[in-house]
């Protein structure tokens, strides 16, 4: 890396130990959920949050927006929601002399930091208003597309439990999320600090310690940090391994229906990318990989009916696929 990269990235592992620290006056534990929200910000993807309610996801997101001074969006999905309720709608104005003309009112995915909440509860139509926002940074309405602001992140929520009266989400929208993260129970120590501190004060509100400007600035340094080639190739063959096929190992012919394509490593080499940084290190080892590969991967993976029916998760044929290719 350049003299100036280094000291860029100094100046990011700095910015995330303060942001850490102005989180935790909010949100107890969840460290790995949040350094995995944090990879998905400055590597420039987006998120989909998976966990039971009552676990802070909403918190978490609205916090980070705060910690680090973006404008903060929540959606909240039902499925009466149309394209137009999220991205903005055309409407004719009717001023005395100037005659009709249209206007573009814009939608609240206009905002720095969305939160699409319980997305699986909407329609695939209005699901899929999502898809141009997330891979192009754009909105089309009306013939016209509009530009969103910069950084654009989106953190999507998914109940694991109900699945009646939910619309999953199509595989080719799955893909545009760099990160599947599973937000877990709190330990005992954590849930009693909880408990102790929400029923007394409010949490008092994080002070910003970044800014929009400052984030597109990391998200372009992260693309500048290097990756041994030994690396790149591991991780290719980890992906590529997922595959089913003739060369495939058993457990992936007898278990998975189509693997994880190319868009997964290139998100996984991203996320890593972010990742060393955020540990203050300037350059991707195979740890980074290892750390990373089942949160990247996990909802690429699509099982069969052998699976399921042995109660195989994509976590558990992952585990296998990553102790195989990273040993």
């Amino acid at each position: 890396m350049a003299q100036g990269d280094v000291e860029q990235a100094a100046e990011l592992a700095a910015v995330f130990d303060d942001l850490n620290s102005q989180i935790s006056r909010v949100i107890i534990g969840q460290q790995e959920v949040l350094f995995e929200i944090l990879i998905g910000l400055v590597a420039g993807g987006h998120c989909l949050l998976t966990g039971v309610p009552g676990l802070a996801k909403t918190l978490m997101v609205s916090t980070i927006s705060k910690a680090l001074d973006l404008e903060f969006s929540r959606i909240q999905f039902t499925p009466d929601l149309m394209p137009s309720d999220i991205t903005g709608t055309e409407i004719i104005d009717d001023e005395p002399g100037d005659g009709r003309s249209f206007r573009f009112v814009r939608g609240p995915v206009f905002a720095q930091v969305i939160l699409a909440d319980e997305i699986n509860r909407t329609p695939p139509k209005t699901q899929a208003a999502l898809l141009q926002a997330m891979q192009e940074g754009q909105v089309t309405a009306g013939g016209k597309t509009h530009d969103l602001p910069r950084p654009f992140y989106v953190l999507a929520t998914q109940n694991p439990i109900e699945q009646e009266g939910t619309y999953p989400l199509p595989e080719a929208q799955l893909d545009r999320f760099m990160l599947n993260v599973l937000v877990g129970y709190p330990d005992a120590d954590e849930e009693n600090e909880i408990v102790a501190t929400t029923t007394s004060a409010p949490p008092e509100d994080p002070e910003p310690v970044a800014g929009a400007e400052q984030i597109t600035k990391y998200q372009e340094l992260v693309r500048r940090v290097p990756v041994p080639e030994s690396v790149l190739n591991t991780t290719v063959e980890l992906c590529r391994s997922t595959r089913p096929g003739d060369s495939a190992p058993e457990y992936i012919n007898r278990w998975v229906s189509w693997g994880v394509g190319p868009r997964a490593a290139q998100h996984l080499v991203l996320a890593a990318k972010g990742g060393a940084l955020l540990q203050k290190r300037n350059a991707v080892t195979i740890d980074d990989i290892e750390r990373l590969a089942i949160p990247v991967l996990r909802h690429r993976l699509v099982l069969n009916f052998s699976a399921e029916a042995e109660g195989i998760t994509p976590d558990d044929v992952l585990k296998e696929v990553t102790e195989t290719a990273l040993a």
